[in-house]
């Protein structure tokens, strides 16, 4: 038998943003596993897509793999989702697929939505090559040590953030890169209120904490052109 584990991407914000493919194996399988049930109920349920759910998250992960690929190799079909977007891409179900590929279990990416891609995308810098750091540490001081690392790579950056330290960011990235720094915010991307800020750190910083705008983002330093 040839077992399968779908690897299906979900939209990011705004629930249009599934291909068919995704519609077609979510429908199809015999079990999803998500992130968290409460989130992956409420996005099923836009399709109404009603399947038995495996909930595998950093707490549980170990315990959860070896149940699903019980399962697969009962000879069922799975697909994973995270609560929005690619998973595995700052998400868990790294352990699982890795357990599923020393099972001989086939895995198949559904490709689809993806905050990092419509940030760059909707950015308006050169994107023939860029530098992806993920995500910053939320202790002010380590924070601060991996951005002035981050300073001495000549690439276009690419920092993931949660929203509410989205201030503290922009202010960390003045006092280390300078005020000038040119920078792109990718604000609530694909979702109401979408918005691109663009220009100085400086400037942006003052306009955003002006608003006390708050939402999921990407932020994007363009540290190829040295400005102090």
């Amino acid at each position: 038998m040839n077992y399968k584990l779908y690897i299906v991407s979900t939209p990011i914000g705004n629930y249009e943003d599934i291909t068919l493919r995704a519609l077609k194996i979510l429908k199809s399988v015999d079990f999803i596993i998500c992130e968290e049930y409460k989130p992956a109920r409420r996005l099923l349920s836009q399709y109404k897509i009603d399947k038995e759910l495996f909930a595998l998250n950093e707490h549980n992960e170990k315990e959860v793999t070896s149940e699903v690929i019980d399962e697969i190799l009962k000879g069922k079909t799975a697909a994973l989702i995270s609560d929005a977007g690619t998973p595995l891409f700052s998400d868990p179900g790294s352990f699982l697929v890795d357990q599923s590929i020393l099972q001989k279990i086939e895995i198949v990416p559904v490709p689809g939505a993806s905050s990092l891609l419509a940030a760059l995308v909707g950015a308006g810098y050169n994107l023939d090559k860029f530098y992806y750091y993920g995500w910053l540490s939320p202790k002010k001081d380590i924070r601060q040590s991996q951005l002035q690392k981050l300073r001495a790579i000549n690439e276009l950056i690419i920092i993931m953030e949660t929203p509410y330290r989205l201030i503290a960011l922009l202010q960390a990235v003045v006092k280390v890169f300078g005020k000038n720094q040119s920078i792109v915010v990718g604000f609530k991307l694909t979702q109401d209120g979408e918005k691109y800020f663009r220009g100085k750190a400086v400037e942006i910083l003052s306009k955003l904490s002006e608003k006390k705008e708050k939402g999921e983002f990407v932020l994007l330093i363009d540290n190829r052109r040295k400005k102090n």
